[in-house]
């Protein structure tokens, strides 16, 4: 080969090499989709709830393919979940037309020790945040979507404090559930519960 040509061989590797680094870069670098949350004050006992949260198709800031939630804790030693799902809608509407599974740490039904994720400090001025497990999952502008969570009726839930967003940051929307519904199937109607208009648990929505 000469010298030339082989110079050109070298220049073509570098520059794919270069390619892949940068896409690779790209494609970890951690994307806010929607607006999260400012300060939070704590909302108290979850035994026995569902909290829904509806990201809406119309706050979204960008399109990837891959989904994270972030859930905000503010008491309590231990956060017991039994389920976890997203409910998919057309944008505007409450007809279920998709449910996914989420899970944390590949579990649907976590049992989530703070003090031991965030030491001993948990409250409102600096909550216990938890990402859950990524999901393959592409938000689109056409839909809403309902994060919900329902919390086993136990002891630790009873003292259970959550993120709720105290001041109108946020394009997130909340609402909470007596009750287990998280076992919602395609053609239920999302439950409207106690709508309190402001998120309460979920914090952020990212790509990863």
């Amino acid at each position: 080969m000469s010298i030339r040509n082989t110079l050109a061989a070298i220049s073509v590797t570098i520059t794919l090499c270069l390619a892949c680094f940068s896409t690779s870069a790209s494609a970890q670098n951690p994307q806010n989709l929607v607006a999260g949350v400012g300060p939070v004050i704590s909302n108290f006992g979850w035994s026995n709830w569902t909290a829904i949260n509806r990201i809406s198709g119309s706050s979204l800031m960008a399109s990837t393919p891959t989904t994270r939630f972030y859930l905000g804790f503010t008491a309590g030693m231990s956060a017991d979940i039994a389920n976890m799902v997203v409910y998919t809608t057309a944008r505007g509407q409450r007809v279920i037309t998709a449910v996914t599974p989420v899970t944390l740490n590949g579990a649907p039904n976590p049992s989530i020790g703070l003090t031991e994720t965030c030491g001993s400090t948990i409250a409102a001025y600096a909550p216990c945040i938890v990402g859950l497990d990524t999901l393959q999952m592409s938000l689109s502008p056409m839909n809403d979507y309902y994060l919900a969570i329902y919390f086993t009726k136990d002891e630790n839930n009873n003292v259970l404090g959550v993120a709720k967003q105290e001041f109108p940051t946020s394009s997130l929307a909340g609402s909470d559930v007596v009750g287990d519904y998280t076992n919602r199937k395609v053609g239920d109607i999302v439950p409207l519960g106690n709508n309190t208009g402001v998120p309460h648990l979920l914090m952020y929505v990212m790509n990863q």
